[in-house]
């Protein structure tokens, strides 16, 4: 027995272990790096902060022979405060899900992202991703950290100096703006500024002299902004072109700017991050200036169209009062019918016209009109105090689905192609200049093209990005603007916020209204029965 154990230790001991080292795919190639970049918002310093930031990262890529470069992403003149807002930010993520790179370089994480938590959410889904993030002023590699910890405090850090930066820029408009000398970010449609001085655009500015001319002739902003749309009138804006919609003749008509005057903080932004920018309305102070700069019409023409707005805002109220808001608004749920209004003695009422006709053919019977009314106010409090959030997750599943689009398009994934290309010859054009492979004239002239087509590539891919989805967001943003502007609660029917919110109500049975708002979203609201 004792033998048997020897031998069998002795066979153990004869035993080789033959070790095969793990594969390691990085091994096998090249680490492909790409960069972020997020350049300046000044429209004079961007293409020339893009330049800057295209050659710093080109060489550095470059140069190192284990790197190979993926792209450089660069998001220009958008604000850092919100991943959402920044295309190639989202586009570099979409292409590290595809596992197309393998690190990237950022300068700072304030560049990155300026609140905790889009930075802590972008660097957990890269880490999972296999891909780390090299912040260049903090030296901070996320491969060689083993918790966020370090990240958690670095980007707390950048969100105090966002905060600090963005109380500054508030302090100095405050001041230009007593000082009278404050030029705004965005000028409305029909100016622009050259030098930091206010013109007139002619071209735009002939538009803004025949919308306000049509409007005193008798027409109203939706035919207004339909004719416009039917003679292809562009609408360029903040860098898109728009349709001409009902509230932009609203806003145009409304606005004091025309006029040469300026009234300074209509809107102001929260100190919250992300920020928010709400409607003025008491909270900050205001400032009216006068000859700020070139009126487009006469104060006369703007205040002849303000007492217009004025009177047929109270006709239309009138209107709604008499003629009732809710006809051609009402359907039947359950076989399609309109609802036909009806009066008995003092009392109103909205009928099935199927059921009118034959109660055996529809069973939903007549309602009071009062009962639908005071449906609705219940359903307005509930969107008043509770809808915002709905409404902001709306907003953000429609720019999910835009960049979906982005993604799977083949008309975008083409123009995406292209620009990769553009950028792949800046980097090799940039590579000759460094080796004197071109002299500086040469370099300039053919950098400005490819700028040039860059440009008008991206113009191209956003026009192919802006379509229903962003008409539906702009009406789920009015529908936002209404609720924010409305009371608390209503307490009697209020004609023009149920105008302003719902498209039609749907009467699903004897108890219960189905209101589908202006941006198609449905909403069921029980009716609550009243005895007289």
């Amino acid at each position: 027995m004792a033998k048997k154990q020897t031998d069998g230790n002795l066979a153990l001991e004869q035993q080789r272990v033959i070790i095969i080292p793990a594969h390691d795919e990085l091994v096998a190639r090249k680490l492909r790096v790409a960069a972020y970049a997020r350049v300046s918002s000044s429209s004079e310093d961007q293409l020339n902060s893009y330049r800057v930031q295209n050659q710093y990262y080109s060489e550095l890529i470059s140069n190192n022979p284990d790197w190979e470069m993926v792209d450089i992403y660069a998001d220009e003149g958008i604000t850092g405060t919100s991943v959402e807002k920044r295309e190639d930010f989202q586009r570099m993520m979409q292409d590290c899900r595809k596992g197309k790179i393998d690190r990237i370089l950022v300068k700072s994480i304030s560049r990155f992202a300026r609140n905790t938590k889009d930075c802590l959410a972008a660097v957990r889904e890269l880490k999972e991703l296999g891909v780390s993030v090299q912040f260049e002023e903090q030296g901070i590699d996320t491969s060689k950290v083993s918790s966020e910890m370090v990240t958690a405090i670095m980007a707390s850090l950048a969100q105090k100096g966002s905060e600090s930066i963005s109380g500054n820029v508030q302090w100095g408009y405050q001041k230009r703006m007593r000082d009278g000398t404050f030029i705004p970010p965005f000028l409305p449609y029909g100016y622009k500024t050259v030098d930091k001085k206010i013109y007139i655009d002619e071209q735009q500015a002939e538009i803004v002299r025949q919308i306000f001319m049509s409007y005193l002739s008798g027409q109203s902003m939706d035919a207004i902004s339909e004719q416009l749309n039917a003679s292809r009138i562009p609408l360029h804006t903040n860098g898109a072109d728009r349709p001409w919609r009902r509230w932009i003749i609203s806003y145009i008509l409304s606005n004091e700017k025309y006029t040469g005057d300026s009234l300074w903080q209509k809107t102001y932004t929260t100190a919250t991050f992300p920020t928010i920018q709400k409607k003025n309305n008491g909270e900050r102070m205001q400032y009216y200036v006068e000859n700020t700069h070139p009126a487009i019409i006469s104060k006369d023409i703007f205040n002849a169209a303000q007492k217009l707005m004025r009177e047929r805002s109270k006709r239309n109220a009138s209107d709604l009062k008499l003629d009732t808001p809710f006809r051609q608004r009402m359907v039947c749920g359950n076989c399609g019918s309109p609802f036909r209004l009806r009066r008995d003695r003092d009392r109103t009422y909205w009928s099935c016209k199927l059921h009118s006709e034959s109660s055996e053919k529809c069973s939903i019977s007549q309602i009071d009109e009062q009962e639908i009314m005071a449906t609705f106010c219940r359903l307005y409090y509930k969107l008043k105090h509770h809808g915002n959030p709905i409404f902001t997750q709306m907003l953000s599943n429609l720019q999910k689905i835009r960049y979906s689009r982005m993604l799977w398009s083949e008309d975008v994934i083409s123009l995406n192609k292209k620009i990769s290309d553009i950028l792949s010859q800046v980097q090799f054009l940039t590579q000759l200049q460094q080796t004197g492979g071109v002299d500086p004239d040469t370099f300039i002239s053919s950098n400005n093209k490819l700028s040039e087509q860059l440009r008008r590539l991206k113009q191209e891919k956003a026009r192919l990005l802006d379509t229903d989805s962003d008409d539906l967001a702009d009406r789920t943003r009015d529908l936002m603007d209404a609720l924010e502007d409305g009371p608390d609660f209503l307490d009697s029917f209020d004609a023009e916020l149920f105008d302003a919110l719902v498209e039609k109500i749907i009467v699903d049975s004897n108890e219960c209204l189905r209101f589908r708002l202006k941006n198609g979203l449905e909403l069921t609201e029980q009716i609550e029965r009243t005895r007289r």
